[in-house]
């Protein structure tokens, strides 16, 4: 199935997110992790195109970006949206606090705990460095509100097999979740067995 992206609007307010009329209520996938963890790479790496931004400056992201995607291009575009796309601002760039991060707007922790449409959280983790203390604080959030979701680990080109293997665990053992599916926007791993998960939410 080809999914044509439709960049819709960049939300700063609870006010601005696209209302269930606008969607048709589609299911939406919000991209969460620590700043420049590569949320709009692999985004980018899913669409085929340019749609989300990226900066090698950590925090750049200061809004939700919504991208729809619809079955089919040009005049035979369908009007529902299959899936909705929605780039959140990255946490951890400054101190942690609270229940997610002070650093993140206000409007963050609402959407993640309340939008009817969301679906599934892609909370992405860097499998270069240790387990950090923040995603853990988010996806336990995840874990609390009982919404679903998947970790993924991003940049694992970077890593050996072995290597790779090693992070992979320790991902998963201080986070306390069974799986975490390494992913590489530059080689393409792991976006392919992503896509499956996402089309799931579909249907």
């Amino acid at each position: 199935m080809r999914l044509t992206p439709v960049f819709l609007l960049s939300a700063t307010d609870a006010a601005h997110f696209p209302t269930p009329a606008k969607t048709f209520n589609a299911p939406e996938i919000a991209f969460l992790g620590r700043s420049n963890v590569g949320k709009s790479s692999l985004i980018n790496a899913l669409l085929g195109s340019k749609q989300a931004h990226t900066s090698s400056t950590p925090g750049r992201t200061r809004a939700i970006n919504f991208f729809a995607l619809h079955e089919g291009a040009g005049e035979k575009k369908k009007i529902r949206p299959t899936l909705i796309f929605a780039d959140l601002p990255g946490y951890g760039y400054a101190k942690i606090s609270r229940s997610i991060s002070a650093e993140w707007p206000s409007f963050i922790e609402p959407y993640i705990a309340e939008r009817e449409t969301l679906a599934l959280g892609i909370c992405l983790v860097d499998t270069n460095i240790p387990p950090q203390p923040s995603d853990k604080q988010l996806i336990d959030f995840f874990k609390q509100t009982g919404r679903p979701f998947l970790v993924v680990g991003t940049k694992s080109d970077r890593l050996s097999g072995n290597t790779l293997a090693k992070s992979l665990a320790a991902l998963r053992r201080e986070h306390e979740i069974d799986e975490v599916l390494a992913v590489s926007t530059k080689t393409e791993t792991g976006t392919k067995a992503l896509w499956p998960r996402l089309m799931a939410v579909a249907e």
